[in-house]
């Protein structure tokens, strides 16, 4: 084993305990919003839950499903993601291998260059995009939701430098047998492009379930509201949705305060990506490392 300083031992310590430290502070919060989100209301009234559940009940849970307008909104989250990410990975592909040639392959790959990192930094402004939304008929429609960010540039030039990282003898190979420069694309190039795939796909996912901005200026009616959306609503309107409830008001809110709901219904919106997140972890590092390398 390899012989370590004083110093190096005390920067070891020292250095665990800031990630550790680090660790907490992230995680501390969550956890204590998933212990409201169990505990009865008059615990949390009483301000008695910290990070664990106090009178233990599912409640909260049960009236998301039923009350309000929890599921209607996360199927549209689903569709939107659904949809949203499908376009933005095939045209971040297509996008990505034509600009990945050199110049000498591909001419006026420099001024699509300079039009797309343009776009990148600047953008129109939300009234001009709002305006021209409204022009093409999509408010109050998924496309309003999607279109708009249908090709994410910064992804795209992630994928771009994974693809010129790898090496020019295998699209020579099959151009030499035959092969059509889709044919090279599909069955060559996007085989091996599965840690970066993965990297822009997670920055699609998370890109467009986060997203509540976007809903609130384009969807007119709240019945179309994605998740994200409908849950940064219910952050001011939550005990109306309690009133407007079925059943007994005055037992509904002595079973579940205010703070409960809302506690139960932002980990439901968070569990998707929780669940998401470590099946692509994998390859998140590789694939951003692989993609930054070359310019």
């Amino acid at each position: 084993m390899k012989f370590k300083s004083p110093a190096q031992h005390v920067f070891t310590v020292l250095n665990i305990t800031f990630l550790v430290l680090t660790c907490l502070i992230c995680i501390l919060p969550f956890w204590h919003l998933l212990a409201i989100s169990f505990s009865s209301g008059w615990a949390v009234k009483a301000n008695k839950v910290t990070f664990f559940p106090i009178d233990f009940t599912l409640f909260a849970y049960g009236f998301a499903f039923k009350g309000g307008r929890f599921l209607s909104a996360l199927w549209i989250s689903v569709k939107r993601v659904l949809l949203g990410g499908t376009i933005n990975m095939i045209l971040i592909v297509l996008t990505a291998y034509p600009l990945s040639r050199s110049k000498a392959k591909f001419s006026f790959r420099n001024i699509y260059m300079i039009y797309f990192v343009i776009t990148m930094i600047v953008n129109g402004g939300l009234i001009p995009t709002y305006l021209l939304v409204t022009r093409l008929g999509l408010l109050n429609s998924l496309w309003a939701l999607v279109l708009p960010g249908a090709l994410p540039v910064f992804s795209m030039i992630i994928l771009m430098n994974f693809i010129r990282g790898l090496p020019e003898e295998l699209e020579e190979a099959a151009l030499i047998d035959g092969a059509t420069p889709f044919t090279v694309l599909f069955r060559v190039i996007l085989p091996l492009l599965a840690p970066s795939l993965a990297t822009v796909g997670l920055f699609s996912i998370v890109g467009h379930w986060n997203d509540w901005f976007g809903g609130l200026i384009y969807m007119q009616n709240n019945m179309r509201y994605p998740l994200q959306t409908y849950l940064q609503t219910l952050l001011r309107t939550f005990e109306q949705i309690i009133r407007l409830a079925q059943g007994d008001y005055a037992q509904i809110i002595r079973i579940m305060d205010v703070r409960t709901g809302r506690a139960a219904q932002l980990f439901l919106g968070a569990l998707p990506i929780m669940l998401i997140y470590p099946f692509l972890q994998k390859y998140f590092t590789t694939g951003l490392v692989l993609g930054s390398v070359k310019g």
